[in-house]
């Protein structure tokens, strides 16, 4: 049986969308910024280096919004985002279990999205170290990066423009191993595509299996204990 469950409201499937891109473009800008000799897709190096900054920016102001709506607009931070201790205990093993074994068994998903609970525990970990922790980091490292002399002091209090330098780019190499799982984890749906449609209509179906129906109390048909089934026979001796 399926039902169909009103997952994404409209600003979070923009911001999803202005953030998917500015990340995409990061991570091919800063191809070219790593490996100039090797890679050479805006042309100049300080095109690539312009366009990195102007997607560190939309990306970083997408972000506030995305923090500023769950705080304080939709107040669903924590439910949404932090694993609750059963989540922890219970809810990463089984849900790990279904990606990597039941549910190429054709088993049903054991997590079904609500507008209260919508990401399954392996979803609700990862997220929290993406939006809670590394994009905050990368957001503050490239930030530094953007402004190397004015900063100066402060780059060489966590270690100088090296250590930072390798900092955010081990933070983007995270980031490109999540896009990759994150886009295939999004086609064990039902169908390869019931997950991406809510981040297009912010409907998606869900599917969940059918409870039996409790049969009637006035159409069952009683047995018969068995002290009436021996008064019924000695009855029908008796006849």
């Amino acid at each position: 049986m399926k039902r169909t469950v009103y997952l994404t409201p409209m600003p979070v499937r923009i911001w999803h969308w202005l953030n998917a891109f500015g990340i995409v473009t990061l991570i091919v800008t800063a191809l070219q910024i790593r490996f100039p000799d090797y890679v050479n897709i805006f042309g100049t190096y300080k095109a690539a280096i312009r366009l990195h900054n102007t997607a560190g920016v939309v990306v970083s102001i997408s972000y506030a919004l995305w923090l500023v709506y769950y705080l304080f607009v939709a107040g669903t931070l924590v439910k949404l985002y932090v694993p609750t201790a059963d989540d922890l205990k219970h809810g990463l093993f089984r849900q790990a279990f279904y990606y990597f074994f039941t549910y190429f068994r054709g088993r049903p998903n054991p997590h079904h999205g609500t507008p209260d609970n919508k990401f399954n525990p392996l979803q609700k970990t990862a997220y929290l170290m993406i939006m809670i922790v590394l994009l905050p980091l990368v957001i503050v490292s490239g930030f530094l990066l953007m402004y190397v002399a004015p900063l100066r002091e402060m780059i060489l209090f966590i270690g100088g423009i090296k250590t930072l330098v390798s900092a955010h780019f081990l933070i983007a190499c995270c980031f490109c191993a999540f896009l990759f799982v994150h886009i295939y984890l999004a086609t064990l749906g039902h169908t390869p595509f019931a997950h991406f449609k809510p981040m297009w209509n912010g409907w998606e179906e869900v599917e969940e299996e059918e409870k039996p129906v409790a049969e009637p109390l006035s159409t069952r048909v009683p047995n018969p204990s068995r002290s009436e089934a021996t008064c019924m026979t000695h009855a029908a001796g008796d006849s």
